[in-house]
């Protein structure tokens, strides 16, 4: 992990001065706009209420009309942006690995009848059990974790979901291609520890580690607990005819009769949840069939084999019943050394949440009412771009803390009281952006002019990847049984 105490000031300035520098160049149309949109961001007192509101703020120099023009006609050159984003300090765990996390968060659209490329997203509503489906555009991003408690996260990449989209084909693709940029711009090289990858239950994580199988990732990811995976094959036992099997006995999540002796077992003493106990079993894998997502697979069906880790803790901090947390590993014959640091890493992953209530509710990431998703793209990696400086600054900043707030040490200040630092930092790095010229607005269409090219209407869907219309599974309908419990 990074140390937050710097004592080099003007090595870490020079490092958010270069980044300002490089940012600037990915900006190759409407550049001096974008440039002091994001400084606007970064500056403004308290949290993003509206896009044209950031043109009041004294650190974006031109009118409310340049920043509508250099958010919907401006262009950024994203693949040199992630290359740069990607380059820049990033947290590693007490080992020196590199830790990612991967998830979805939705930009809600319901109302938006004429923006294109919406689809239903997943959102929590305010009671138990309140889940609610709508329109919007879902964003897949990854981040690298730290270590401890924490908020921070360091964004690496967001890609929007196209509706119809298969979640786990995009995944493999987008770590893939993060994986590939921490490569080549030497955040891993040979010799060090495997990428961890971190995923929630909505992932198939065995099929994304096969898929993913040549890159030096590990591949975590969360299992419901109706679950039934199978043991390798035991040895051929003599004088026995017949074709041998292709799998062994099952594995049952919900049956303890199934699970046989476990390859390593330990227990922690946890601040909140009393204690921790962890149970792993080796070389399990799951029961592959040709259909969904392997109805197209030519060759024959692989065998992929992984470490399964049940998590059972004594008590919740909200009270309720703890149930056992099932986590599936790519890595096999793992030690309890390695059982440990996958679900503390599992737990980090909730810090990504904390990124995304950020990104929302304090620098206004979801707040523009914008149509055009490719616009929508845009806002989306200026956010990324601030919040990266807002890392960059973590040392640089001062603790401007409001009377009723508790005083904070500099290695604990968060993402927010950084910001609200910002603009005594922005005096001290040189802008690139050119002042503004003169100019005098257009004359609009004329008062009483009717609109005589209304905007399309796009219809909203849940569609599978096969082109199917999409139905809910049978076991996350409220009051059934899980599929098997032994």
């Amino acid at each position: 992990m990074i140390s937050v105490h710097d004592p080099d000031r003007h090595a870490t300035l020079g490092e958010l001065i270069e980044f300002r520098q490089r940012f600037y160049a990915c900006l190759t149309a409407r550049a001096d706009a974008l440039f002091e949109l994001v400084d606007a961001v970064l500056c403004t007192d308290g949290p993003v209420r509206s896009l044209v509101g950031l043109s009041l703020a004294p650190e974006h120099r031109r009118g409310h009309g340049a920043l509508y023009d250099g958010i919907n006609y401006g262009h950024i050159d994203i693949a040199h942006l992630r290359n740069l984003v990607a380059a820049q300090r990033l947290p590693r765990a007490a080992d020196g690995r590199i830790v990612l996390a991967v998830d979805v968060s939705p930009w809600p659209r319901p109302a938006a009848n004429t923006s294109p490329q919406r689809s239903f997203c997943h959102t929590y509503g305010r009671g138990k059990d309140q889940h609610q489906m709508v329109p919007g555009w879902p964003y897949s991003i990854v981040a690298a974790l730290e270590t401890g408690r924490t908020s921070w996260t360091a964004l690496l990449d967001a890609v929007r979901l196209a509706p119809g989209a298969d979640l786990a084909a995009v995944t493999t693709t987008q770590i893939r291609e993060v994986v590939e940029r921490l490569i080549d711009v030497g955040q891993w090289r040979v010799g060090d520890p495997q990428i961890l990858v971190v995923l929630d239950a909505g992932y198939d994580a065995p099929r994304i580690a096969h898929l993913l199988g040549e890159l030096p990732v590990q591949i975590l990811g969360r299992m419901r607990s109706d679950r039934v995976l199978r043991r390798p094959v035991p040895p051929h036992a003599p004088g026995r005819n017949g074709r041998p099997p292709k799998h062994g006995s099952e594995f049952v999540f919900g049956d303890p009769a199934t699970w046989g002796a476990q390859q390593a077992v330990t227990t922690t003493e946890t601040r909140l949840y009393g204690t921790a106990t962890i149970q792993a079993w080796d070389r399990l894998h799951p029961l592959l069939t040709r259909r969904a997502a392997w109805a197209d697979y030519q060759d024959e069906l692989p065998v992929i084999e992984g470490t399964v880790i049940r998590l059972q803790v004594d008590h919740l901090p909200s009270g309720g019943d703890p149930k056992p947390v099932w986590l599936w590993c790519s890595t096999v014959d793992a030690t309890k050394a390695d059982v440990d640091r996958c679900w503390q890493a599992f737990l980090r992953r909730f810090d990504i949440e904390h990124t995304f209530r950020l990104l929302k509710q304090t620098l206004g990431w979801t707040i523009p009412k914008l149509r055009n998703p490719q616009t929508a793209d845009r806002w989306t990696w200026l956010i990324i771009v601030v919040h990266t400086q807002l890392r960059l600054a973590r040392t640089l900043a001062t603790d401007l803390r409001r009377p009723w707030e508790k005083p904070l040490p500099p290695q604990r200040l968060t993402p927010a009281r950084v910001r609200r630092g910002f603009r005594n930092i922005r005096t001290k790095v040189p802008s690139p952006a050119g002042a503004p010229k003169p100019s005098r607005p257009g004359p609009g269409r004329p008062l009483g002019s009717k609109n005589q090219k209304p905007a399309q209407r796009h219809d909203v869907g849940r569609i599978l990847a096969t082109g199917e219309a999409y139905k809910r599974p049978t076991h996350h309908k409220k009051g059934t049984k899980p599929r098997r419990t032994g």
